[in-house]
Parts: C-alpha cells; sequence; structure tokens
C-alpha cells in the first residue's frame, strides 16, 4: 500500500494567507520526511472559496523546493480553463525543478465554473475544451513538434523548447470516475465510501484489461494506482477525534458547495437550479454527450446529503465518508479498504475548520501508529 495526500486548502477564520501558505507547507515537508508517495491538490477558482492555491502550479513549485522524495501534482487541473501551451510548458517546469517528480491529475470541471470563467455554459462545449485539452498536452510532452488542428486550438509545427523529465510525460490521474480513468490509460482517486471504492476497484481493472490488456502497465511503465480520498481526524481517542470533526465537517460541506451555489441563485441561473431534468445541478449541469455510462457528476450539495444519509452504528464514520478515531480505529479501517483490492490510500488531513495543530496531531499518530502496519520495510 502507497500512501498519498488530497488537498483544497481551505480558508481558516482570521488566518493571513501568508500563514496558510507557510503551515500547509511545513505539513508538507513532514509527509515527505514520513515517505507518502504524492501531495495531490485540488483546483477550485471563485465564487467558491473552497481553495486558496486557485494557481496549482504556483503553490507547487514552492513544494518542489521544500521537499526532497514526494511526488506531487493537481488534482486534477481543470483543463476548459487551461491553455495547453501554458500547461505543456509549466508541466516541464515543475518536473525538472524536482527532479522528475511531478504527477498530473486532469478533469472537465462544471459548466458552472466556465460560466464564471467567462467560457460557454455548455456541457457539451465543456467537454470538448476538455478532450482537446487533454489531447494537446499528451502530443505537444512527448513530442519536439506540436502540430494540432481543433475547434479551440491550432498550432502549425510548433517546437516544443520544454519538456518534463519523465518520459513520455508525468504519471496522469483522472479522478473521482475510474471508468474513465481505465479507459484512458490513468491512475484514479474516488471519492465516496468503501462500499464505493470497492465496487469501483473491480470496475476499473474490469475496464483496464479490456483496454489495455491483462497485466497492462501505464504509459510510465508502472503498476496503475486506484484510491479513495479519506478525510481523517486521527486522535488519542474516538470521542477526541469525533469532537475535532463534527463541526469540521458542517465546515467543510458549506466551504465546498455554498458560495458558488449563492452566486448561482443571486443571478437567477435557472439552468443550475434543483430541477434540471436529469437532477444534477450546480456543480456540472446536464450530462455531455458521449460519456461512458458511469460519467455523472452531480452537484456537490446533492452527493454530500447523499453521504450523510448512509447511516452507519460507526460513529467514526461521519458524514458516510469521513474518518475519525484512534489509530486503532484507522487501522480497523484499513483492514477493510485493503479487502477491497485498492492499492493507494488517499488522506486528506486539513479541511473544514481542522486547525494546523489538530491536522499536524493527525500526521503523526497516522505516521507513527497506522502507516508501519501497511508499508512495506525497506533493508540495505
Amino acid at each position: 500500500m502507497q500512501f498519498g495526500v488530497f488537498d483544497h486548502i481551505e480558508p481558516q477564520q482570521d488566518m493571513p494567507l501568508q500563514r496558510s501558505y507557510e503551515m500547509r507547507l511545513e505539513q508538507i515537508e513532514r509527509l515527505d520526511k514520513a515517505g507518502f508517495y504524492a501531495y495531490h491538490l485540488a483546483e477550485h477558482h471563485t465564487p467558491a472559496i473552497h481553495s486558496l492555491a486557485p494557481s496549482q502550479n504556483v503553490f507547487l513549485a514552492a513544494v518542489s523546493q521544500r521537499t526532497k522524495n514526494l511526488r506531487f501534482g493537481p488534482c486534477v487541473y481543470v483543463l476548459p480553463l487551461h491553455h495547453p501551451l501554458r500547461l505543456i510548458e509549466e508541466i516541464s517546469m515543475l518536473d525538472n525543478l524536482s527532479g522528475g517528480r511531478m504527477e498530473i491529475g486532469v478533469g472537465r470541471g462544471g459548466v458552472m465554473e466556465a460560466f464564471f470563467w467567462g467560457q460557454e455554459a455548455d456541457s457539451d462545449i465543456n467537454f470538448a475544451r476538455y478532450q482537446e485539452t487533454l489531447a494537446i498536452i499528451r502530443q505537444g510532452m512527448s513530442n519536439d513538434v506540436l502540430d494540432y488542428q481543433g475547434e479551440f486550438h491550432s498550432f502549425d509545427d510548433l517546437p516544443m523548447r520544454l519538456h518534463p523529465m519523465q518520459r513520455p510525460y508525468p504519471p496522469m490521474w483522472y479522478m473521482r470516475n475510474a471508468e474513465t480513468a481505465a479507459v484512458e490509460g490513468m491512475n484514479t482517486v474516488i471519492v465516496g465510501n468503501i462500499d464505493t471504492l470497492n465496487t469501483q476497484v473491480k470496475r476499473y481493472h474490469e475496464v483496464w484489461e479490456q483496454e489495455h490488456g491483462k497485466g497492462a502497465l501505464t504509459a510510465q511503465g508502472t503498476e496503475p494506482k486506484i484510491g479513495l480520498v479519506v478525510h481523517m481526524v486521527v486522535a488519542e481517542t474516538d470521542e477526541e477525534a469525533i469532537r475535532i470533526a463534527t463541526p469540521a465537517w458542517e465546515a467543510y460541506r458549506w466551504n465546498l458547495a455554498a458560495p458558488r451555489r449563492i452566486e448561482a441563485e443571486k443571478r437567477g441561473m435557472d439552468n443550475f437550479s434543483q430541477d434540471t431534468k436529469d437532477g444534477s445541478f450546480g456543480f456540472s449541469g446536464q450530462r455531455p454527450v458521449g460519456l461512458p455510462q458511469r460519467e455523472m457528476r452531480r452537484d456537490i450539495e446533492a452527493e454530500l446529503e447523499r453521504f450523510d444519509q448512509q447511516k452507519t452504528a460507526d460513529p467514526t464514520r461521519l458524514g458516510g465518508v469521513a474518518l475519525a478515531g484512534s489509530p486503532a480505529s484507522v487501522r480497523a479501517y484499513m483492514e477493510e479498504y485493503l479487502a477491497t483490492g485498492a492499492n493507494y490510500f488517499v488522506c486528506s488531513f486539513q479541511w473544514g475548520s481542522i486547525s494546523h495543530d489538530h491536522a499536524m496531531q493527525s500526521i503523526e499518530l497516522f505516521t507513527n501508529e497506522v502507516m508501519p502496519h501497511y508499508t512495506a520495510k525497506v533493508t540495505a
């Protein structure tokens, strides 16, 4: 089992921006020393307030210089919002600055984000932008010349002066949908609970084998990774962890979902209302044409409500997906996780109202009392 961290860098009440960055970099330095595989950073833009690092590459440049072994990358770049040539250049810079430790997550975001970004609020156009940008960055990173004629971008034998160290390009990830990730030959991070993961692991391997052949590796020659984001609080006792996590989950819910919905309602944007014909609203709009059947993006608030409705007798499982408990309780959860066949465990240590000190406590307890039970001992 390998371990990663997924992060938004949420705002903290009365916390100066500079201090938020510095404390997060302190955490990342600890992750580096503890042997985590990678740090994955989300992309969110105003009117959302869920990320203080909307320009992931700027923050990840700092990460590249504060770490030695930890891999890092976006999870995900919202590709319709990016110019592909600039992405190629900045990915190449980051991969070289870090000595070849870059990872690339990609996704299409949603039509609400496109609207606020000044693009067409249309799912099919949004998806077409995603597909074209992905094709261009793959071609540009792996060739000396970029020649591409598309709907949104065209390049005529453009010399590629910068290349990433990793060939043909750094490892790629698709978040939330295992089937799409498998079709694209990418690693994947799932959002949901253990039951979700159990279903998605099976589907991921099934589609991977169909598309690439039994035992096939990624473009970088590695075994594909599949894991689940686990928002967690680890404390000395279950009771302490639950006390910290319960208000944090409510703050997380609000940060993630409410601001963009409020702005849409202020503008009377009925096309993002709860009454759209397929039940999706707020985050992504209607389902684009031509996607795998499982590729459905629902509104974030509706998704969180569904998580909360998944009742469990275990008090350490909050909101259906978060985990709050002692190291022993976390190890019990880990046994369920391993049984799914997943090979990547993705922690989220600071979310909602969780403080830097509580996040560091979780990191220390997880690193010292959980991880050693699931990582191979390396001898000289």
